[in-house]
């Protein structure tokens, strides 16, 4: 596992939540890397609610309909 993983993982369990993620992202209409990273260890994670599943595929929703974008920051 990368440093990177490690970390999005450890910033993950450090009270971020989906609902501060889908936020965080709704407000500024783009999801960057750290944001992406953040969303794949959510989805790896066993006890992700179905709330958390549904805010997710809104964000990914979202982007395919181009009402958020994707940037490399």
């Amino acid at each position: 596992m990368s440093n990177l993983s490690l970390y999005t993982l450890a910033f993950a369990s450090q009270g971020q939540t989906v609902a501060e993620l889908v936020f965080q992202v709704c407000r500024t209409g783009t999801i960057d890397y750290h944001h992406r990273q953040l969303l794949r260890s959510f989805l790896l994670q066993e006890h992700l609610t179905e709330e958390d599943h549904t805010a997710i595929d809104r964000l990914l929703y979202a982007v395919r309909r181009g009402w958020l974008q994707m940037v490399d920051e």
